[in-house]
């Protein structure tokens, strides 16, 4: 298994879990861009957005209820951004779709 993400969901490298179940895992930001910083990502090793299919639906459902709920959880009631990054030029750079999650600072468009 090469997947970064995958091996954190294996407990092969530690991170700073904030939430998981059986279909989801969501922690801390390594590098973080805001007070409050978060991914979540499917347990499901699933390398871009663009290779999900028809079955997928109901899991990133999960994935975009799961951020909202961290998100609220973490203080972000006032306003919180997601992004997901597809492929390289989309600036995805470990390649297991991933939600980041930033809040508690003012976001602004377009992004740096």
């Amino acid at each position: 298994m090469d997947c970064l993400f995958c091996k954190i969901v294996a407990g092969e490298i530690p991170a700073r879990k904030l939430y998981e179940d059986d279909q989801v895992f969501a922690f801390h930001d390594v590098n973080p861009q805001a007070p409050v910083h978060f991914l979540v990502i499917p347990k499901k090793h699933i390398r871009t957005l663009t290779d999900l299919d028809e079955g997928d639906k109901p899991l990133l459902g999960h994935i975009v209820h799961t951020a909202q709920r961290l998100a609220s959880e973490l203080g972000c009631d006032e306003g919180f951004r997601v992004a997901m990054n597809c492929n390289a030029l989309g600036g995805q750079t470990v390649f297991h779709i991933h939600m980041h999650v930033l809040g508690q600072r003012q976001m602004h468009w377009p992004p740096g």
